[in-house]
């Protein structure tokens, strides 16, 4: 059973005192503008391996080149891209939920029925790339720290809406709302 939805679009409320699933909205990670370094020295790289491929100098052999192009493609593109790809954001309809790492995992959670504050912070190229970064703060915990969101300004509407609606569901919930259905025995 659900509520009457009011705006056309909106998902319809659980009924009062019912289960909510747990829903993903969505899953960020840091803007990939950090990696255009890393994109450069990869073409770089193999610019410089195709050049001097059999071009060297006489004390140095190809397999050298090689060598050393792999270690630098190794440190500077593929470290940096692992990094960026093990730094996720999820927002669910419950809670935020911050992750690092590939290997050994770093977790934070954020629930929205707690309520928190949104403080946004955007430098120039992050306004130019309409990224930002987003710290959220119950006042309890140490803050949560969103660095580099690409489409910060939605994520912070869609963050706020499910602040407000959590708390809205929570407050509800909390007070005793008599279910309608069969009327009480009379005395």
């Amino acid at each position: 059973m659900t509520q009457p939805m009011a705006y056309p679009g909106r998902p319809a409320a659980p009924a009062p005192g019912a289960a909510t699933p747990e829903l993903r909205i969505a899953r960020v990670r840091p803007h990939a503008r950090r990696l255009f370094w890393s994109a450069l020295v990869l073409v770089a790289a193999a610019a410089a391996v195709g050049y001097f491929t059999d071009n060297l100098p006489e004390p140095f052999e190809d397999w050298m080149l090689w060598a050393v192009a792999g270690a630098v493609v190794l440190l500077l593109v593929v470290l940096p891209y692992l990094r960026w790809l093990g730094h996720t954001y999820t927002v669910t309809t419950r809670r935020v939920i911050a992750q690092a790492g590939l290997f050994g995992r770093n977790r934070r959670e954020l629930l929205h029925a707690r309520g928190y504050t949104i403080s946004e912070r955007r430098g120039p190229l992050q306004r130019m790339w309409g990224a930002g970064t987003l710290t959220l703060s119950n006042g309890v915990d140490e803050p949560l720290r969103m660095a580099n969101i690409p489409a910060v300004r939605l994520v912070h509407e869609v963050l706020s809406d499910q602040v407000e609606v959590s708390q809205i569901l929570a407050h509800r919930d909390s007070h005793s709302i008599p279910v309608i259905g069969d009327p009480p025995p009379l005395p």
